[in-house]
């Protein structure tokens, strides 16, 4: 059994439930608000019928009062909405007219019917504007119905009450304004709280693009831009072979010995700026940023970008962080130095996991590229044989050296000075 209780807070809710859209909570809210007012305005005209000693006529004011309490029960204890709504809007309707009748014709009941005019009025609301149409020309039948009959008996004898015409004037008035006001109140409501309905829509929309912006920023952070859209929109595994691209490692020289002297906040902030340095670097330059860790920073040429001469864009950009590093940063007044190591060739890149996913190069050529960089000295910067190849004759290189590596054996690396066209320039050479 439904307790008082529960059905008072229907009764404030309109009968609205969790799972209601805010269209069907903005139905039921107007249908309620039209139910209670309907009731209202039938008991101030039972009161001024029963004034005027029409007993009939104030009768049909208190029966619609009654049913349509009884409707607003039942509809708050089942919640049965179409049925609710169907009953009240054929109370609205028909009652009108059976006041009319009771008392005689359109001049002396007033126009009484004009509140039928609320059903179709209603329905627009209540249903939708094609589901409305019945209702419309259901009230037009009873307009015209309503007209033929007064005009077949307009030469007889009036057999309803004699009305004052006085009272007919005075009821003119009331019914068109009470109307108007109530028509008015209705449409104002609907499309009041259509509004407020529409700009929480608008908050939820613009919080929810904040919050995809926020999820692409960091995708962005995390994998590069085309890897990210791919993503977006696919589920399949990412893995890319690439024949060519150019691989680059930098780590901090002694960083371990300067980590041991500096406090965890002092060690952070330092390579938090010097990562973003270089991050901005490496955007500016149209290399991708792959991967940090701890004080290594990995970024590849080749890999989703139009860049066609990357090699040389990953030269410039060891040159510039070389430079970068001495320059503006330093360690209780010591200059930062890096090791950089640069190896072109073969790789495969792609996505490693699926909740904590990062974006990864493998491959021989990555292989060389971190060990060349371990194997080398403070300040100096390393490449293979294929990426002096590719960059001779624009940069400016030391002699071949032979480095014995770790399972490759005896290979041979040259030491990148700088670019000819940095010097061609003017500029002094980086380094």
């Amino acid at each position: 059994m439904t307790s008082l209780a529960e059905l008072y807070r229907r009764l404030r809710t309109a009968g609205a439930e969790p799972g209601d859209s805010d269209e069907l909570r903005l139905k039921k809210a107007v249908l309620l608000l039209t139910c209670g007012l309907m009731i209202a305005a039938a008991g101030i005209w039972l009161a001024l019928y029963k004034m005027l000693g029409l007993p009939v006529s104030a009768s049909l004011p208190f029966a619609f009062q009654l049913v349509s309490l009884c409707t607003l029960v039942i509809y708050l204890w089942t919640l049965n909405f179409d049925a609710f709504r169907a009953l009240q809007l054929g109370l609205i309707l028909f009652v009108p007219f059976t006041v009319q009748w009771s008392i005689g014709n359109f001049i002396s009941a007033s126009g009484v019917i004009l509140w039928g005019l609320l059903a179709p009025v209603g329905a627009v609301l209540l249903y939708s504007a094609r589901e409305s149409a019945p209702w419309f020309f259901a009230y037009v039948f009873f307009v015209l119905l309503s007209g033929y009959v007064d005009f077949e008996l307009a030469g007889l004898p009036s057999q309803g009450p004699r009305v004052p015409l006085s009272t007919t004037v005075v009821f003119f008035a009331l019914n068109f304004t009470a109307m108007s006001a109530l028509v008015y109140s209705l449409l104002r409501f609907a499309f009041s709280e259509r509004e407020k309905s529409r700009l929480r829509l608008e908050t939820a929309h613009a919080l929810l693009a904040d919050e995809q912006q926020k999820s692409e920023r960091l995708l962005l952070n995390v994998l590069p831009a085309p890897i990210a859209e791919r993503l977006k929109h696919s589920d399949a595994t990412i893995a890319d072979g690439f024949p060519e691209a150019t691989i680059m490692f930098a780590d901090i020289v002694s960083f371990t010995r300067l980590a041991a002297t500096l406090p965890p906040v002092e060690i952070f902030d330092l390579l938090n700026r010097l990562f973003s340095a270089f991050d901005a670097l490496a955007e500016r330059l149209g290399v991708e940023r792959i991967k940090t860790i701890g004080d290594a920073y990995m970024v590849a040429g080749g890999l989703n970008t139009k860049e066609r001469d990357f090699c040389a864009a990953v030269a410039d950009l060891a040159l510039e962080m070389r430079e970068t590093t001495a320059r503006d940063f330093s360690v209780r007044g010591q200059p930062l130095e890096l090791r950089i190591g640069i190896a072109s060739g073969p790789v495969v890149a792609g996505v490693v996991g699926t909740s904590k996913f990062i974006y990864d190069v493998w491959g021989d050529t990555v292989n060389v590229a971190s060990r060349i960089t371990a194997d080398n000295e403070p300040g100096m910067i390393q490449v293979d044989a294929l990426t002096h190849e590719r960059l001779a004759g624009r940069y400016d290189f030391g002699p071949a050296q032979i480095l014995d590596l770790k399972g490759k054996g005896d290979t041979i690396v040259y030491r990148l000075e700088g670019s000819r066209a940095a010097t061609a320039s003017g500029q002094p050479p980086a380094g």
